[in-house]
């Protein structure tokens, strides 16, 4: 039995923070920068990982996120 349709297109993506990495301190930067959150709410943010840091971006977002996490150390999954 077939399905008919299609399948939709995921539009909206979550950029989960799966560990911060050796450079923690690069990485709560990032944080800060990309979220707003103040140096303790984003510090509290890096040390709870695997925390989501963006939902609901687009896809063009969330790799731009994305490469900026892992470039300062941090392992990313998109979802």
């Amino acid at each position: 039995m077939q399905v008919q349709g299609q399948q939709k297109k995921k539009t909206e993506f979550e950029v989960v923070l799966t560990s911060a990495g050796a450079s923690k301190i690069n990485v709560i930067k990032e944080v800060r920068s990309i979220t707003g959150l103040g140096l303790k709410e984003a510090k509290d943010l890096v040390e709870a990982a695997p925390k989501s840091v963006k939902e609901g971006a687009s896809k063009d977002e969330a790799e731009e996120i994305k490469g900026k996490l892992e470039a300062a150390g941090a392992t990313v999954e998109l979802k």
